[in-house]
């Protein structure tokens, strides 16, 4: 598909703009490719346009003043990023930063252009809105599982995501790269992982993790009980 064609199959709004406003969307829209590592965005000064994810993957997530890194959420092709674009909507007002987890190829939607659109458009301006209001509920929910939830049901509840995104039972992904997405430390994502293979729920290799008993990871995931052994009160 053309860029206007993938425009009319993503952008939501298109039925309802006008011949000038198609125009204004599509002349302000390129694709773009970012190399894996690559930061797209970094935090309220830095407006890049709204991202529509053709492939790859991209990370959201808070970076404290000593480095500490909180992941909020990922996206994947088909969804869209406006926290990219905060300068449009002034509801919009905490900094992030976003990253290329991936290689990743994207429509990127100039700030400029997507301004003029919400201008003219009160769908243009509703499908924004609605945009924010799944990433806000995203980070909501990242922001729970943080503060209230025990960790073991933190990671059993992180791995069956990340099956979800994959074919049969092998996670690959890295103890760091686990740690960096839940916003803790490598330490302790290796001590409970350790705790899940000890248990026969996982089987860890380098570079992967093998799920053996997704049923006791379901389990976990649904239990609200205390910390398992092996994490000290008080380790995130």
């Amino acid at each position: 598909m053309d860029k206007q064609e993938m425009l009319e199959a993503m952008f939501s709004p298109w039925p309802q703009l006008t011949a000038e406003q198609r125009e204004i969307l599509v002349l302000g829209t390129e694709a773009v490719h970012y190399e894996k590592g690559t930061n797209i965005h970094c935090g309220g000064n830095d407006c890049v346009g709204l991202l529509i994810l053709l492939g790859g993957m991209i990370r959201t997530y808070l970076l404290s003043e000593d480095g500490k890194e909180v992941t909020l959420y990922r996206l994947r092709a088909g969804e869209m990023s406006i926290l990219s674009a905060s300068c449009v909507m002034s509801a919009i007002t905490f900094d992030v930063q976003i990253d290329a987890e991936e290689d990743t190829e994207v429509l990127l939607l100039s700030a400029s252009a997507l301004s003029q659109l919400v201008s003219e458009s009160v769908f243009v301006e509703c499908f924004l809105y609605q945009l924010a209001a799944v990433c806000f509920s995203n980070a909501m929910w990242a922001m729970q599982q943080i503060l209230f939830m025990s960790f073991d049901k933190r990671l059993a509840l992180f791995l069956l995501g990340e099956l979800d995104k994959t074919e049969g039972d092998l996670i690959q992904i890295t103890h760091e790269q686990t740690a960096k997405y839940m916003g803790s430390a490598r330490e302790v994502v290796t001590r409970m992982l350790k705790y899940f293979a000890g248990e026969g729920i996982v089987e860890l290799s380098r570079g992967g993790i093998r799920v053996l008993d997704r049923a006791r990871l379901q389990k976990l995931a649904q239990e609200s009980g205390p910390r398992k052994k092996g994490l000290r009160n008080g380790e995130k």
